[in-house]
């Protein structure tokens, strides 16, 4: 197989709930992409290093931002609004779709923009941008 098909793919937001947080789907996701992961290295070259090749040692992980484009409904969307005045981070899962053999990727992050769009010529859309807190926790789909 050359490739996946990601339709169906899910992005959900947590409830805050403790002991057993519930997750329900935003809805309307058009596009979905990240959390880009991504380390910082550290060139520990020196003087003596072999052959005088440059030698780098991994450095501290960020897991980036997710960003969500959706089709826009406020009566749907608007109550995203409180996540960007929470100053904590929130629960999210992104939920692989069957096809790609399930599995999530689930992270703590803060709604850092919201950006909405209404041309006269189309639909209503946004762009909700995430910045993720602390490391992903990836579950294998099967």
């Amino acid at each position: 197989m050359s490739g996946i098909d990601a339709f169906g793919i899910a992005l959900q937001r947590g409830d805050g709930v403790t002991p057993t947080e519930g997750f329900a789907a935003i809805g309307k996701v058009t596009n979905l992409s990240g959390p880009e992961i991504e380390r910082e290295t550290y060139d520990v070259t020196a003087h003596d290093s072999v052959d005088g090749w440059r030698e780098f040692i991994g450095g501290l992980k960020d897991a980036g931002e997710v960003s969500v484009e959706v089709n826009y409904d406020p009566r749907v969307h608007d109550d995203l609004i409180a996540d960007f005045e929470d100053t904590a981070p929130r629960s999210y899962k992104m939920v692989f779709p069957d096809q790609a053999g399930g599995g999530n990727w689930a992270f703590k992050a803060i709604l850092k923009g919201f950006s909405q769009e209404a041309p006269v010529d189309d639909k209503l859309s946004a762009e909700l941008t995430f910045k993720v807190s602390g490391k992903p926790v990836i579950t294998e789909g099967v």
